[in-house]
């Protein structure tokens, strides 16, 4: 074994390497090791456990079956711990501690003798961080993701975290379910080990990863208890040893060609918003730029082939026993660029030419017969995002009631619209204009109640109107204060309240207490911290068109606009 291998590797520096080789391998033996196994080489585990961290939970039996496969195909199985992201542990909120952990992975990989190593991560920006990582210090690497949670069962209804969290939690504070049956639901959520059972982030990237080709074909889909999935840790195992013997990097295997095929299959899942953050963020380790132009143009290239929540009805352990990503890269072939390469050493070509025994229809349906005939996210521009918003498309074609308030003539109008195709705010004679509220209700899958306020100022004037609101309609839009969908209809039908001004409502209801000041920069009046407003944002839509302009934003006259939020953080 050469001395830049194995545990001569990135040796210490004291001024002497032979001195340095002589006492790392004195310590080394120290842990029991045979001067046979020092002579091996080394493959490093990334391990990722936490008491904070429920997704985690299996970490030591993947980290045994791992090891298990490194030295089988006869190399030195080496675990080290790095940070560990548990997604409801952390405040203010994960994202936070990304970068951090990216950084911790990276250096650990670059400061340690290993000439591979395998990364287990799984909980939302745990994979992200550790592929991040693997990219900048570009060493042979693979990705095996926890899997995700099998799912729970209340009265006869399966339930997954965390589609069904917001759900329930939404008719717990709507009334129509009691506090009793919201404790009862509350342990029958999450019920085994392993990431959310929905499309969340987690999944989404796991899904990413093995479409970059950074982890093994099939197994991103594995839930966390079946046997498959230490099945996969021990090929994984053996994966990351055959990487030493012919190395492939992760600047070989993340390319702009893969990186788009990650953008494509993101569309057909109907993933996670967040997964555009995070990939974006993985291709930049390496110099990749997408830009939101080509990946509208994906998106409208792409139809939303897999039907789980909160796009649609199922499950991962569904997908998984649907074909998992097998199935659904098959179906987008004609779409991908083929010539890829993943961690085997194969091509994308190679690996989709192998025939795929059954794929379920119901869970992944064919390009002629898509769940939806446009990919399930969007960047959308407009004087609330002006650089570009993200905005998940395929959760929010629902039937929908909006609302405009027009303040200077006290008027009301409210459109019903069924169809699934984008809300217009024209309806009864009345299309919103300057200085106008306007209130979009959605019953997307993701909640019971999802919803989103725009004030608009007069650009003319110069002045902000507050729009005024009956408080149950202002409740309505509040995350804080969410009630049903039924309630919430009976509530835009109530009529006879004094109207009250945004601002008493806010500040009554919630102890919000903003404070109006003069932007210089753009000439109105506006809302000191939008950012603080944001919370009071709970939908992941809101569509204007015709509406002049945004406060706070700007105060020139704009073009109709299409503007998507979403702060659900799934």
């Amino acid at each position: 074994m050469s001395r830049s291998h194995g545990i001569a590797r990135g040796l210490t520096n004291y001024g002497d390497q032979d001195f340095a080789r002589y006492l790392r391998r004195s310590f080394a033996r120290s842990m029991g090791l045979s001067t046979e196994m020092l002579g091996k080489p080394i493959v490093g585990i990334a391990v990722t456990p936490s008491g904070f961290n429920n997704c985690h939970r299996a970490m030591p039996e993947l980290v045994e079956a791992v090891s298990r496969g490194v030295l089988a195909a006869g190399a030195l199985p080496r675990t080290f711990p790095t940070i560990s992201l548990g997604e409801v542990f952390l405040n203010p909120t994960s994202m936070m501690f990304r970068n951090l952990m990216a950084m911790d992975t990276e250096e650990m990989i670059r400061a340690q003798p290993m000439d591979a190593v395998v990364l287990i991560g799984g909980c939302d920006k745990t994979v992200p961080a550790q592929l991040m990582g693997a990219a900048s210090a570009n060493i042979p690497a693979v990705q095996l993701v926890t899997g995700p949670m099998s799912t729970g069962r209340h009265r006869g209804e399966r339930l997954g975290a965390c589609t069904d969290c917001r759900r329930f939690w939404g008719k717990y504070r709507g009334g129509e379910i009691s506090r009793d049956e919201i404790d009862t639901i509350e342990g029958r959520l999450s019920v085994t080990s392993g990431t959310c059972a929905v499309m969340g982030t987690a999944s989404t990237m796991a899904c990413i990863a093995e479409t970059l080709g950074m982890s093994l074909p099939g197994t991103a889909t594995i839930p966390a208890t079946h046997s498959d999935r230490l099945v996969a840790a021990e090929e994984t195992g053996r994966a990351a040893v055959a990487l030493i013997n012919t190395p492939i990097t992760p600047s070989q295997v993340i390319t702009h060609e893969s990186v788009e095929n990650a953008f494509r299959v993101l569309m057909a899942l109907g993933g996670s918003t967040n997964a555009v953050i995070h990939l974006t963020a993985v291709a930049g380790r390496l110099g990749i730029r997408i830009p939101l132009s080509r990946l509208n143009e994906i998106s409208d290239e792409t139809p939303v082939l897999v039907d789980l929540k909160p796009v649609g009805e199922g499950y991962m352990e569904d997908l998984h026993a649907a074909g998992g990503m097998g199935a659904v890269l098959r179906e987008l072939r004609p779409l991908l660029n083929l010539d890829t390469l993943n961690v085997e050493g194969r091509s994308l070509a190679q690996r989709l030419d192998e025939p795929l025994d059954w794929v379920d229809r119901s869970v992944v349906r064919p390009l002629s017969d898509p769940v939806s005939r446009q990919g399930g996210l969007i960047a959308l521009h407009g004087n609330l995002a002006p650089d570009g918003a993200i905005f998940k498309r395929a959760a929010a074609w629902r039937p929908c009631e909006c609302v405009i308030i027009r303040p200077q003539s006290r008027a009301l109008a409210c459109v019903s619209k069924s169809s699934r195709s984008p809300i217009s705010t024209s309806a009864h004679g009345m299309r919103s204009s300057t200085g106008d509220c306007v209130v979009v209700m959605a019953t997307a899958i993701s909640a019971p109640m999802s919803c989103s306020m725009l004030a608009t100022s007069n650009s003319r004037s110069g002045s902000a109107p507050m729009a005024s609101l009956r408080p149950p309609m202002w409740k309505c839009a509040s995350s804080i204060a969410s009630a049903s969908w039924p309630r919430c209809r009976r509530y835009f039908a109530g009529t006879g309240r004094p109207e009250i001004s945004l601002r008493k409502v806010m500040n009554s209801s919630f102890g919000n207490r903003p404070q109006r000041r003069s932007n210089s920069r753009y000439g109105t009046p506006v809302l000191a911290s939008i950012a603080s407003a944001a919370r009071f944002i709970c939908a992941p839509i809101a569509i204007v068109q015709d509406a002049l302009p945004m406060v706070a934003i700007s105060s020139r006259p704009m073009p109709p606009i299409v503007v998507g939020v979403n702060s659900s953080g799934i």
